[in-house]
């Protein structure tokens, strides 16, 4: 007789960039509520605890998470900086739909429009759907290549870490 065990897997990412316009699009599903998930989003001591890469810790400097709030968040590896980020929040619906813009200091004139929505898909599960507009292809590619997708796995995997606990 044999037996068979199955591990669990995480929820797929999809990093997705439309071949004619300079957007890129990441969609997935996690195990929590709209509320949770815009808290984690939103509340800077959570976000601190699961943005970025697995090696890599957020210092965040400034956070004023309100519809005409500003951020500013300092990427650290073995106590160095490595890089840092800021923007502003233009609009905020609790649970459901935030809006912000996204710098990085390195390339100042790189900025994203961002829009982060959140669905209920009942059971305890959501859908978080994130668009990321820059100003060019050729900005879009150059992030595309930059390693963001191993950012954006690891930090989601310590997000449904964190979520869990909530």
């Amino acid at each position: 007789m044999s037996t068979s065990t199955t591990q669990p897997t995480a929820p797929e990412t999809k990093i997705e960039a439309d071949p004619n316009l300079p957007t890129i699009t990441i969609t997935r599903e996690f195990a929590a509520s709209p509320d949770k998930l815009f808290r984690a989003w939103t509340e800077p001591e959570l976000v601190r605890r699961w943005l970025g890469p697995k090696d890599t810790e957020m210092r965040i400097d400034h956070w004023d998470a309100r519809t005409g709030g500003s951020w500013r968040y300092v990427a650290v590896r073995g106590g160095e900086e490595i890089a840092s980020f800021y923007g502003s929040f233009h609009e905020m619906r609790p649970s459901s739909r935030l809006v912000q813009t996204f710098t990085y200091e390195g390339a100042p004139d790189g900025v994203s429009l961002e829009t982060m929505t959140f669905s209920d898909l009942g059971n305890g599960r959501t859908l978080a759907i994130g668009v990321s507009v820059v100003e060019s292809l050729k900005i879009r590619d150059l992030i595309l290549a930059s390693g963001m997708d191993v950012g954006v796995n690891e930090g989601y995997d310590k997000l449904d870490v964190l979520l869990s606990e909530l």
